[in-house]
């Protein structure tokens, strides 16, 4: 039930956001510079939420645009109703619909659906994940400079030492090829099905990384804070690769090359 009504929410919210590709929608501005949110947003959350209360109604429910629906319940589902809402926004077709289910503090669902490619990433923690329900698996490179990279950059520049312009220059002026989609959560899938090797980003909410870690960890990769500690998408940094090139990467993040 958990898992059926999770493709249900996900595939009928990609439904409305489908809808919209080709018509005008009012778009607004969240803090920050080009934080945007749109109508299709609150659209999709609603249907998102709708679905989950129809056949939850206990559950606890934490998303970008609401906020926390608070249940005292063992089971929360992390909401993003568009992932890369800016690249929507533009009709550029990478941003997808990310939600992850949580139990007792512990990630066991996830699924992200990019409605534009048609690519359905599902995850759940024991039994692996998929693409399109086929199998996938994170890559077999060995070395980050032999390694393709995805990174992102917050809306609001953190002035910190060894923040995300410095780590991006940092491997660019070695020749690493390091992309930017613009949708964290496809950034993970990504990663999770092998086109890329590793995803490094300094500041994400939990709704960008919840069901996109999981999809990792169950392709065989592996994912820490920058600092290589557990992660948790209720922390800001993350670092996620195929796992074999993990603590090399995090000593490039951390300045330890």
């Amino acid at each position: 039930m958990l898992k059926s009504t999770l493709l249900e929410a996900v595939q009928s919210a990609a439904d409305e956001v489908r809808r919209f590709i080709d018509l005008d929608f009012k778009i607004s501005n969240k803090e920050g510079v080009n934080n945007l949110v749109t109508e299709v947003d609150h659209a999709s959350e609603k249907i998102i939420i709708d679905t989950i209360k129809k056949n939850f109604p206990d559950h606890y429910i934490l998303t970008e645009e609401s906020g926390e629906i608070y249940q005292d319940s063992q089971y929360k589902w992390i909401i993003d109703p568009i992932d890369g809402t800016v690249n929507f926004a533009h009709r550029i077709p990478i941003c997808c619909i990310s939600i992850g289910v949580e139990h007792n503090g512990k990630m066991i669902l996830g699924a992200v659906y990019n409605p534009f490619m048609n690519e359905m990433f599902l995850a759940e923690r024991g039994c692996g994940a998929t693409l399109n329900d086929r199998p996938i698996s994170v890559s077999k490179k060995e070395k980050v400079e032999n390694s393709c990279l995805v990174t992102g950059f917050p809306y609001t520049y953190l002035d910190m030492p060894n923040g995300p312009l410095e780590v991006f220059d940092r491997l660019i002026r070695r020749g690493v090829p390091v992309r930017r989609l613009g949708s964290a959560a496809i950034d993970l899938c990504w990663v999770a099905c092998g086109r890329f090797d590793g995803f490094y980003e300094h500041k994400l909410n939990a709704w960008d990384s919840a069901a996109g870690f999981l999809l990792v960890e169950e392709a065989g990769g592996r994912v820490t804070d920058m600092k290589g500690s557990p992660y948790s998408p209720y922390q800001p940094g993350i670092v996620a690769t195929n796992g074999i090139i993990h603590n090399e990467l995090l000593k490039w993040v951390n300045n330890e090359i």
